[in-house]
């Protein structure tokens, strides 16, 4: 009997442990199951993770993003697993321990999935940017929720906020980026949720004012509204929240001043107030704050001084306050004592220098200081911030040397200096700044010659250089800037050619190098940059305009180069440029292999026009030496006092031209003056000739002489004109022959420098052209030729006398008034002992004194 009740009982137990391992192997049946219909829902590559193939029980627990406790799931984290699908209905049923469910960053259709209502252990529910759609359920079923975030989902109808209100457990509510919503204001029935940290409703379509009733709600750490279009004043019962920690209100409509009371935050590190219409001062007591590490104020009407007390800041990394009206000096200190980031204060008025502490601690990011008053130098600290990824200190009164650091900061993307009164140079370490993509320096006073090495910069997109005093040629180089979008040099002193690789800039929307002095032609293989924007007006190029610029109607773009011409018109009434002459667009003989004395023909060609007047003059006082009469200027008359017409850019003055008028300089003497060469301090050699001005005695035998010559054609310089006009006439007429040669802007014409006219006599400053006369190339004169140089060759003849062709249509054709002379001559004109009147020639032995 005893024997029989044993193996009864035996038996009972065997069958209750047989059906209890029964239940637990079909609960954990069922969470394999749910688990792999999960990976059947929502595809994706990543699920390949999840391995079901194996023919041994399924150990999901080590499948990556599965949490268990035990043997249970209790949490699935796929946040940026990238899938696409459902959620599979019954995940509370089957997983009744999972308290957290992480979905963000994948793509969850048909809704807000229904079955997580019925989750009664869920905690952790985080469904953003998951695309998810359409209207919310009363979500107050999932009591033991702490943390709700839906943010930037695409939902609409109506915000829950009743149902939220409910939810008593929640810590974390996030619904920024959710614009769908219906207009709705914020239940005072929120104040329930004791243990709310964070609240972020920003973009909810909420509207109404900030409600005072949230400083009721002292648990906060975090509030944000931002995005709402939320009206009103900043209610001061925010300055309550004792434990916030993040205050953001920006992109709203909130008017009136900053409350002092946010100064009693004194947890407060973060305070975005910006893109509202605050006005009113910033609060000294907001910028004591010991916490303070963001305050970004921007786009308001703040005005007042920004706060000193703010360079005491231990612990401030961000301050941007661009765009409202604030004026007073930058704190001094600021960023002395914190790991300063971000200083952004533009579209202010600002005054005084930059803060020299700024980069104290080596983390500063960001310099934007643009569009203020701030005067004084860059601190040379600034060129050894090495993080710097933005300078921008454009449109300020800021003057001085830029240190060169600034255009080698090796990480920076922008350095912007436009429109202050800057001076020094753009450095060759530029090459260092291998991540520079803009440079902006125009409207300064930027000199000395744009370096090679900026080439190396290979990343830069756009060049701002206009409008400074830059010199010399454009580098080559540059042509390997293959990103280049936008070059602009126009307004510098930049000459010399136009280097052809800039064709090879394909990006390039904008190439703009006018008002320089810019010289040879244009090259054609820029037309392959059309149609984008080209200009090379004002410079002084010469040659053909290529055909492609003709035909996109882009002359105006090349004006103000009177040496240029056009093989065709579209339209014969624009007559702006001359037509090209036969040969006209003959290339190759332009470069500076041309024999120099081409040069010294067309010089003679255009001082044609005052020969006339100066071989009058010549005779007139030899027939005055003759009567008795002598030139009142001789030799010791009065040289103290100039008026200066300049037509060049001077590097000497009065005074070292007028103590070189020593006998041991005379080149020669010529019937209306002298020639000197002269020797200035910078090397330079220049011809001056000095012209006296005749006495109303001499002018009235002169004109008497004058008439019983008929009109000057004897000698090809007269237009039929007498010069007894008076002194007042001779000298308007001088003048005006003087200002004519000197706005004559021609490669092969020499340049008349200045004059200075005097009581006694003028003095006309040229270019020294060393090597003599044609005549003598051409004939081979005494004294060893033209420069010893001998006889020309024929071609070499042939490329002078187009030379000279091309010489005289600019005089006849390319100016906008007309140079008219009677008689071209490859020496001395006739009647003139010599060729001394004419600077430059080299004078024959016999001649020399």
């Amino acid at each position: 009997m005893v024997t029989t009740l044993c193996s009864v009982a035996l038996l009972l137990v065997v069958v209750a442990l047989l059906s209890a391992t029964g239940d637990g192997v079909a609960a954990l049946d069922a969470q394999a199951a749910y688990l792999s219909r999960l990976k059947q829902e929502l595809a994706g590559p990543a699920m390949a993770r999840w391995d079901f193939s194996s023919a041994t029980p399924v150990d999901y627990c080590r499948f990556q993003g599965v949490v268990c406790g035990g043997s249970n799931v209790t949490g699935i984290d796929l946040t940026s697993w990238r899938l696409t699908g459902r959620l599979p209905p019954g995940i509370c049923a089957a997983l009744p321990a999972l308290r957290d469910l992480l979905l963000a960053y994948n793509e969850i259709r048909g809704g807000f999935p229904a079955g997580l209502l019925n989750c009664s252990s869920l905690e952790t529910l985080n469904l953003s940017f998951a695309s998810v759609s359409g209207a919310l359920p009363d979500l107050s079923p999932m009591r033991a929720l702490r943390a709700l975030d839906l943010s930037d989902n695409l939902f609409s109808g109506a915000f829950p906020a009743t149902s939220i209100a409910n939810m008593t457990s929640l810590e974390v509510i996030n619904f920024n980026e959710n614009p769908g919503f219906d207009v709705w204001r914020p239940p005072e029935a929120l104040t329930r949720l004791r243990r709310l940290r964070v609240l972020i409703l920003s973009t909810t379509s909420m509207r109404g004012g900030v409600p005072a009733w949230l400083g009721n709600m002292t648990s906060l750490t975090f509030l944000e509204l931002s995005g709402n279009s939320l009206t009103g004043r900043i209610p001061a019962s925010l300055g309550r929240l004792a434990n916030l920690e993040f205050l953001e209100l920006y992109y709203n409509d909130l008017e009136g001043a900053i409350p002092d009371e946010l100064g009693n935050l004194t947890r407060l590190a973060d305070v975005d107030l910006s893109e509202n219409h605050l006005d009113g001062a910033i609060p000294d007591s907001l910028c004591a704050l010991p916490r303070l590490r963001v305050l970004q104020l921007y786009t308001n009407f703040l005005a007042g001084p920004i706060p000193a007390v703010l360079g005491n800041s231990t612990q401030l990394e961000i301050l941007s306050v661009y765009k409202n009206q604030l004026t007073g000096e930058l704190p001094a200190d600021l960023g002395r004592y914190s790991d300063f980031n971000v200083l952004e204060v533009s579209e202010n008025q600002l005054t005084g220098p930059l803060p020299p502490y700024a980069c104290a601690n080596g983390k500063l990011q960001y310099i934007l200081v643009l569009s203020n008053l701030l005067t004084g130098t860059i601190p040379a600290a600034y060129a050894d911030c090495l993080p710097l990824l933005r300078f921008r200190v454009s449109s300020n009164h800021l003057e001085g040397d830029v240190p060169p650091g600034i255009f080698a900061l090796p990480h920076a993307s922008i350095v912007d200096l436009s429109y202050n009164h800057f001076t020094g140079s753009v450095p060759p370490s530029i090459a260092g700044a291998k991540n520079l993509t803009s440079l902006f320096a125009s409207a300064n006073r930027l000199s000395g010659m744009l370096p090679p090495e900026i080439a190396d910069v290979w990343g830069l997109v756009k060049i701002d250089l206009s409008n400074n005093l830059i010199a010399g040629p454009i580098p080559a180089a540059m042509g390997r800037l293959v990103r280049l979008n936008q070059l602009s040099l126009q307004g510098n002193r930049l000459n010399g050619p136009i280097p052809e690789t800039l064709a090879d800039l394909r990006s390039l929307n904008v190439l703009n190098l006018s008002e320089n002095a810019l010289s040879g032609q244009i090259p054609e293989a820029l037309c392959a940059l059309l149609p984008n924007s080209l200009d090379f007006a004002g410079n002084n190029l010469s040659g053909p305009v290529p055909p492609a610029m003709i035909k996109e109607g882009l002359l105006e773009s090349v004006a103000g180069n009177p040496g240029l011409c056009v093989a065709f018109r579209l339209n014969l009434s624009d007559t702006a440029l001359p037509l090209c002459q036969k040969g006209g667009e003959k290339r190759g003989f332009a470069g500076s292999s041309w024999i120099v004395g081409v040069c010294c023909v067309v010089c003679v060609v255009a001082m044609l026009a005052l020969a006339r007047r100066w071989v009058t003059r010549r005779r007139e006082l030899k027939d005055g030496e003759q009567d008795g009469t002598s030139s009142p200027g001789s030799r010791g008359g009065g040289l103290s006092s100039y008026d200066v017409t300049s037509f060049h850019k001077l590097n000497f003055d009065q005074h070292e031209i007028v103590e070189a008028l020593i006998d041991k300089n005379i080149v020669g003497h010529g019937g209306s003056g002298t020639v000197y060469k002269i020797e200035l301090s910078s090397g330079e050699l220049v011809a001056v000739k000095k012209l006296w001005v005749s006495s109303s005695k001499t002018k009235q035998q002169r004109q008497k002489q004058h008439q019983h010559r008929g009109h000057g054609h004897g000698h090809g310089y007269g237009h039929g004109r007498g010069y007894g006009g008076g002194e007042e006439d001779d000298s308007r007429e001088l003048r005006t022959e003087v200002e004519t040669l000197g706005s004559i802007r021609h490669k092969n014409i020499v340049k008349l420098y200045c004059c200075y006219s005097g009581a006694d006599c003028n003095l006309l400053v040229y270019e020294y052209m060393p090597n003599g006369n044609l005549w003598d190339a051409l004939h081979g004169g005494a004294g060893g030729g033209w420069g010893g140089f001998g006889f020309l060759d024929w071609p070499t003849r042939r490329r002078v006398a187009i030379g000279v062709a091309q010489g005289l249509a600019y005089l006849h054709h390319d100016l906008l008034f007309t140079i008219v002379q009677m008689l071209a001559e490859s020496g001395p004109p006739p009647g003139s002992r010599s060729a001394k009147d004419y600077p430059g020639q080299k004078p024959k032995p016999a001649e020399a004194k």
